[in-house]
């Protein structure tokens, strides 16, 4: 009983919690970039290889299907360290408090889960687009637009409106997935759990590292996980709830009127 109270007495420390809730705002960040990155990266592997088919534009294709599919066939975990040996990394000093080398590592790591989620979101896209019926192309050209008009004002809006739930559901495995950045020691929130867990006999009282001290720390962890987490999941079924309101009648294609029409 006396080691699970020094295992609380470890959460109560302040500089404790807040060493580990900052590593949930890094957890968070990591998060945040490499959804936006991927978000970006992964629509153009989604168009060029759904819509890249004429002889001379094949070879683009391929390039975005061999990336899609070795990225979505291998474990991220390889990439982290692959990433971590091989990726470049600016020369930059000290940024949000980080030392360089954790700089360098946060950065490298982002890139590693960049290049890892946009192959699996650029999947999820794709079936987006394949649910657009060729008339709102038709549509599209009918009113004068070219083809990069069609694609950013009719296309990409109702392909992302179709596929929110599963995409909402990959940003919450990317939340996850920051996890594995602490296998090569980044300062996200896993990472200074183990940091935390590994001075555990400095503060829980007892002067050795209990088992208790492992549940109670991988425990507020799970718990700061959960907490993000299960918000999204709720977001999610919000967002379906309403979907489902709506129906899946497609809308017609609804054009800013400020948009000038091609020649």
């Amino acid at each position: 009983m006396s080691t699970l109270v020094g295992s609380f007495a470890i959460l109560k420390n302040p500089d404790i919690m807040s060493f580990m809730l900052k590593g949930a705002c890094f957890t968070l960040l990591l998060a945040v970039v490499s959804i936006t990155a991927s978000l970006g990266v992964a629509s153009v592997l989604a168009l060029v290889r759904n819509y890249c088919t004429r002889p001379a534009e094949r070879v683009f294709r391929w390039a975005a299907t061999a990336y899609i599919e070795l990225f979505r066939n291998t474990p991220l975990l390889f990439w982290i360290f692959i990433g971590t040996v091989f990726f470049p990394a600016p020369g930059v000093r000290r940024i949000l408090g980080l030392s360089s080398v954790e700089t360098k590592l946060l950065f490298k790591c982002t890139i590693a889960l960049t290049i890892f989620e946009s192959a699996i979101i650029a999947e999820i896209i794709r079936g987006g687009l394949n649910a657009i019926s060729k008339g709102q192309f038709e549509a599209g050209y009918a009113q004068g637009f070219n083809i990069v008009q069609v694609m950013w004002y009719i296309i990409l809006p109702q392909a992302f409106r179709k596929i929110i739930p599963t995409l909402m559901s990959q940003v919450i495995t990317i939340i996850k997935d920051t996890s594995f950045m602490a296998n090569v020691a980044t300062i996200e929130l896993m990472a200074r759990v183990n940091k935390v867990l590994g001075g555990a006999a400095m503060y829980n009282g007892t002067g050795t590292i209990n088992v208790s001290d492992v549940f109670v720390l991988f425990g507020f962890a799970a718990l700061v996980y959960f907490v993000i987490n299960y918000s999204l999941s709720c977001a999610i079924r919000h967002v379906q709830a309403n979907l489902e309101k709506v129906g899946d009648s497609e809308p017609v294609a609804d054009v800013p009127a400020n948009v000038e029409m091609a020649k």
